[in-house]
This record gives C-alpha cells, structure tokens and sequence, in this order.
C-alpha cells in the first residue's frame, strides 16, 4: 500500500487536471446541456485510466457510463462506485467570481460547477482504481463504475437501468457518489438517505392577470395557495396531512447510540448560514435526530404575480409552489403523494393542481455490517479519524441500489460540509481529494 499512496501524493497535478477537464464540460441535465458529450469524456476517462468502459442506454433518457475492471487474484468479490456526471445549473451567473464551467485552481480550492458534486468525487474513484492498476497491475477485488446523468434531476431511470442491468451491477457493496467532510477535517460515514416526494401546486382564477384594484371581486390565486399551504405545517415543522407518519418506526437502539456519539458543531453551523436558531428552536441530540431521521414539508420556491425591481400593482391570474417532502425508511413515496390529494381534497381545495416530480423511498444500511467496519478502518487510516452518521439528511436513489442489487450502500468521500454544493463558488478542496482517493484505496485493499 505504502507505494500507492506515494504513487497518489506523486500523481496530484494529474487528478486535479483531470478533474478541471470534466468541470469544463458543462453537464446540466435540468436543461439537456452537453450530457451526451460528458458522458463520452467520462467513459474516455476511464479507459484512459486503464478501465474497461461502456456506454449504455435506455431510450430518451440520459446515458449511464459503465465501467469495469476485474481482479486477477481476487475474482470472486465486487465493489461498486456509483456517481452522477450530471450537475446542477449554475444560475445566478452573476454571483459567480469567476465563470462556472472555468475549473479556476485558486491555493487549496478548485472552483466550478461540479468541483464537488459530483466531479471531484469521482475523480478520487477513478484515480485510486487507476494508482493500484500502475503499481501492481492489479485491482484487490473487482471493481465496478456506475455513472449516471440524471441525478441531479431525481435518477428517474436509475432503477431501470439497475434492473435491465442487474447482473452486470452484481456488487457485494457500494460506494456512494459522495460523503460530507465536516469543519475538523473529520469524513462523516453516511449510512442511509432520506426519500424524497417532490411536487408542484398550482392555483389558477382569472385568463389574464389584471389591474390590483379589481381584488375586491377577482380572487386572487396566490392567497389560495397560502391558505392551503397553512394546512400542510405547522411552525413547530410538524406536518398536518392525516396519516403522515403512520409508518415512521423509532430509531434503533443502535442508531441512537450512533447518534449519541455523533458531533454536531451547532454555533459553528448557524454561523456559516448567518442564522440564530433552529426550527422549533431544536438543540442538542434532538438536532441530529431531525437531521437523520425526521420527514420534512419545504416550499422549494414560489412564483406569482410581479417579482422584478420595482413597484407593479398587479393581481395574478395563477400561483404555483414546488414543494419538497424529505421521507424517512418504510414511507412510500407514491401512498405519500395518495395522502396529500386527499389532504387538499379534504380541505376544500380541489381546485388546486397538483404535479408529481418524482419520488423517492429512504434507505438506511445495517450499522453491524461487515462493510461498515472496512470503511471505518479505511477512514481512519486516512483521515485519523471519522464520524458515522445514521443517514444523510439529504436523498439519493440508494434504496433502488440496496432493493435491486441486495448490497449494502455506504457514503464516504471528500465533500467539504460548506463546498458551496448547488450554490455560486462551489468548490472542492485539493487536500480533501488526496486523502479521499487514498481513502478509496484503503477500502478496495480491506475490501
């Protein structure tokens, strides 16, 4: 192992060259843009890197590169890396420094869209494949690549993909597209994710949108939708629809104890985000419990009527909110969006429209699996230390993973917790890569 960490230490300038060639691709699935392209750069990628590589496809939907490498001395045990080379859209342009798709090096930090999430992460991956392969000419295990290009618009077709797939992706663990890196420089081990219902209500009245005075008898939309979002939440978070919680179980007493030991810098967090206190005014262990484990009700944005500089008076003809609902292990998505229907149905508000985006169950890994402790070992090796958080409070396709491919799916990586991810300025730190690719390398040897 000692030559291929050094090989990684040697290699830098490689990783990080490489990791600003795919920053500068861009790679928007929300708006189709250079997906096609990204896809074929990445797959070149990895045969570069001396990985067998694919493209595969499924009708109108986005490319999934494969990639694939088998172990000579050990052929009979899989690892998979699954990753995303899909990015968020880089709007507001003007709040960026410099251009988003610019992969600008600046010390210790490589900014762009993607640097982090998921481009950087993937980079550790392929170059840590790629250290053993020129020192050894070998790999410890097999070793799989899944990479998707939706991800950041909800992995609509990942399960299919796994499915059609399924004995290709044959894995006996998986490494997820990224892992949170918190402000002590400690790698925070994901056990699960949250799921995810995303919908889009809308309320229309009038054709055309008309002068304000006329809103003493034209109903204004807007004012429709606020009443019916009041029903939705409480100010405590505490979701109002009948049946919400119906199938939420308590943690387990080992996830507790995880969650008893698990750090939380709390005047370190509110003031990155400039805030005074939590909702419902949470502290202390009840903090974690809702990051991991509680379902949430966010208005992910709102449009309706007049919105530029200035004053217009204007009554809407139509409101709409997207809404974001994070769901806990054994909520099903689709009885989920059942219930809200019958929430506003039941409320009087039938006359509301309402859009289902995608859906998501949670997933969480067992935390006595064999696989947990080989990457908590591999943690420690690189990092000097690690935190191992029941789930992430955030959501990812890992229940398709773990229900279609039967393999636990563990989160480790280089994300530093203020990256900027999905904001002007993300950035990836170089030092967090080099000791996430060394990272990647322990686990494939433990592995």
């Amino acid at each position: 192992m000692k030559k291929i960490l050094q090989h990684i230490d040697h290699t830098m300038p490689s990783l990080v060259s490489d990791l600003q060639t795919l920053i500068r691709q861009p790679s928007v699935s929300a708006k189709n843009e250079g997906i096609e392209q990204c896809a074929r750069l990445v797959a070149n990628m990895l045969k570069k890197s001396g990985i067998k590589s694919e493209i595969l496809r499924l009708r109108g939907v986005a490319p999934l590169v494969y990639g694939e490498i088998k172990s000579k001395k050990n052929p009979n045990k899989a690892i998979l890396f699954y990753n995303h080379y899909d990015v968020q859209p880089a709007e507001p342009f003007d709040l960026w420094d410099d251009p988003p798709f610019s992969g600008v090096v600046k010390g210790n930090k490589i900014f762009g869209r993607g640097s982090t999430d998921d481009k950087g992460e993937l980079i550790t991956r392929i170059k840590a494949v790629e250290a053993f392969l020129q020192q050894t000419g070998d790999v410890p295990c097999n070793v799989k690549f899944v990479i998707e290009g939706e991800e950041e618009i909800g992995s609509a077709h990942i399960e299919q993909y796994l499915k059609k797939y399924q004995k290709k992706f044959a894995c006996d663990g998986v490494i997820w597209e990224f892992g949170y890196v918190d402000a002590k420089n400690r790698p925070i081990i994901g056990l699960g994710m949250k799921g995810l219902l995303y919908v889009e209500l809308t309320a229309k009245e009038s054709i055309r949108d008309a002068h304000s005075s006329l809103a003493v008898i034209i109903k204004n939309p807007a004012w429709r939708l606020v009443d019916a979002l009041k029903t939705l939440r409480d100010s405590s978070g505490k979701i109002l629809i009948k049946d919400w919680y119906k199938e939420v179980t308590p943690f387990s007493k080992s996830d507790l104890e995880l969650l008893s030991k698990e750090p939380f810098d709390e005047s370190g967090f509110k003031s990155e985000y400039r805030i005074s206190e939590f909702v419902n005014n949470k502290k202390g262990i009840g903090v974690k419990k809702a990051l991991a484990g509680d379902p949430t009700c966010n208005i992910a944005g709102m449009i309706s009527g007049y919105t530029l500089q200035g004053a217009k008076t204007v009554l809407p003809s139509s409101a709409m909110v997207k809404i974001d609902f994070r769901l806990v292990p054994k909520m099903d998505p689709k009885k989920q969006m059942a219930r809200l229907r019958s929430h506003l149905k039941k409320h009087g508000f039938s006359d509301i429209q309402i859009k289902m985006y995608h859906g998501e169950a949670a997933s969480r890994t067992d935390p006595v699996s064999p696989f947990v402790e080989n990457v908590k070992a591999a943690a420690k090796s690189s990092f000097g230390s690690y935190i191992v958080n029941v789930s992430n409070a955030g959501t990812g396709p890992m229940h398709s993973f773990a229900s279609v491919l039967k393999a636990p799916c563990i989160s480790i990586g280089s994300t530093y917790m203020f990256a900027r991810i999905h904001s002007p300025n993300e950035f990836a730190r170089i030092d967090l890569l080099k000791k996430t690719t060394k990272c990647m390398c322990h686990i494939l040897d433990k592995f």
